[in-house]
């Protein structure tokens, strides 16, 4: 493991945590521009550019259809929830953290590439336990009560999710 394997993996937890702690204090913006910036390295320092371009561009879309249907779907409330795409749905915050979330995907986490199975089951394991530590630890989050079946919904969405956005950062063969 190199000092870009590091850099990648703590640059990622650093954004999470500027990003969540921010969010529950009520600013969406601190978040933002740290995904950005984790973003915009990432970019500079990867082996394929094109590649993780349009991996950044599509995690985007997915983040806003996975967080933005759970807010629409009153599942979950945020913390700094404006701006938001679309209207009340994924604020700009969480948007952020799916950006810089894919940035991982060719570097830190680039052995979920080719292990669907276990990017599925990252993805249903991991993005619940992280979401709990948001809400848990900073209030960036309010899960609607019970919260099992915002738990189960993240679950699923993310298991789905995982594996296509590892696949899509996949090097070309």
């Amino acid at each position: 493991m190199d000092l870009r394997w590091w850099g990648n993996l703590l640059g990622y937890q650093a954004t999470w945590f500027i990003t969540v702690i921010a969010a529950g204090r009520g600013l969406w913006w601190p978040g933002v521009l740290a995904a950005l910036a984790f973003a915009a390295w990432q970019l500079a320092l990867a082996n394929d550019r094109r590649r993780m371009f349009v991996l950044l561009a599509l995690a985007l879309p997915v983040g806003a259809i996975v967080d933005g249907a759970l807010a629409l779907g009153g599942m979950l409330r945020y913390a700094a929830a404006v701006p938001a795409l679309p209207a009340g749905g994924a604020p700009l915050w969480i948007l952020g953290l799916w950006l810089a979330f894919a940035a991982t995907l060719q570097c830190s986490l680039a052995f979920l590439q080719r292990r669907r199975w276990l990017a599925a089951a990252f993805g249903a394991i991991g993005a619940p336990l992280a979401y709990l530590g948001a809400a848990q630890g900073w209030q960036a989050v309010v899960f609607a009560a019970p919260s099992w079946p915002t738990l189960l919904a993240l679950a699923g969405a993310w298991a789905l999710a995982l594996p296509v956005l590892a696949t899509i950062a996949r090097p070309a063969p």
